[in-house]
């Protein structure tokens, strides 16, 4: 009795380490995911702040430039576009520099414009410059003022630069993190494999065997992803409580979420596939391979 107790505590106590082993790899793969997003929003956000000027001849009227905005904004490039009137555009200069125009000329000499900017996808440097010649072929168009190409080279290659080094990042923490649960599960299925063996002299098949053993270990990963999520969604939570707001910004809670299911189902994969094949070394071993 006293050594089946033992057994029994010793199999709860692998369980328990297994649990708590894959929660601290699933957090880290959970703050590497969301670092990823994170950086892809913010640079998402950037690239849509990239604005373009289109800047009419001082003889184009108000009517013609704004229906040229609307026009502007059924193509698939434009994310914001704004009409800027010639009295507008006054109102501003003399705002700003505290000149009035109107009364040193005579007439107001600025003309009417359209501040558009870019939806992500077309940021590019190439995208730009397309978009740029297009509209200054334009009737009535005198210029088209767009951002510095190296500026929006520099954004997509930080990007890639630093997608890579995430992905990277992430494929090492899922390789150790495989070993290291295998190790845990392994230890679990060695202090069961007299108990298997002797299921297997009374006639039960290996897929008999092995189901309970991957579905207790795919429940281990589950609690340890549910466990890993939890304290990934406290951390985003109190977040602007000690100074990250600016978190919340960039990673939104329906996005955390996919991250939160994405980690439940990397748990159980993981943890399932590692009691797979530990329990698969045991079944094929004889009563004296037992005891090595």
């Amino acid at each position: 009795m006293k050594e089946n107790k033992e057994v029994k505590i010793s199999y709860v106590a692998a369980h328990f380490t297994t649990i708590i082993s894959v929660t601290l790899v699933l957090v880290l793969v959970g703050i590497i995911a969301m670092v990823w997003i994170g950086a892809g929003n913010e640079t998402r956000r950037l690239r849509e702040r990239m604005e373009l000027s289109v800047v009419m001849a001082d003889t184009v009227s108000d009517a013609y430039t704004r229906n040229l905005a609307e026009k502007i904004k059924q193509e698939p490039y434009a994310l914001k576009v704004t009409f800027v009137g010639k009295d507008e555009a006054l109102k501003n200069w003399t705002r700003d520099t505290g000149e009035n125009l109107e009364e040193l000329f005579g007439v107001n000499p600025l003309s009417p414009e359209i501040n558009f900017t870019l939806k992500a996808d077309y940021s590019t440097a190439e995208n730009i410059a397309a978009v740029t010649c297009s509209l200054e072929k334009v009737k009535g168009v005198e210029a088209v003022s767009r951002p510095e190409t190296e500026m929006v080279e520099q954004i997509n290659r930080s990007l890639s630069r630093l997608t890579a080094l995430l992905g990277a990042i992430a494929i090492v923490m899922l390789v150790i993190s495989f070993v290291l649960i295998n190790n845990t599960v392994h230890l679990t299925i060695y202090s069961r494999r007299f108990t298997i063996h002797t299921m297997q002299l009374v006639g039960a098949t290996n897929g008999y065997i092995r189901r309970p053993v991957v579905m207790n270990n795919m429940l281990c990963g589950f609690v340890a992803g549910v466990i890993a999520s939890g304290i990934l969604a406290a951390g985003l939570a109190f977040a602007p409580a000690v100074g990250f707001s600016a978190l919340n910004d960039v990673m939104g809670w329906m996005e955390f979420a996919v991250v939160a299911g994405g980690i439940i189902l990397v748990g159980m994969i993981i943890c399932s596939l590692a009691a797979w094949m530990a329990s698969a070394k045991y079944l094929g071993k004889n009563y004296d391979e037992l005891f090595k």
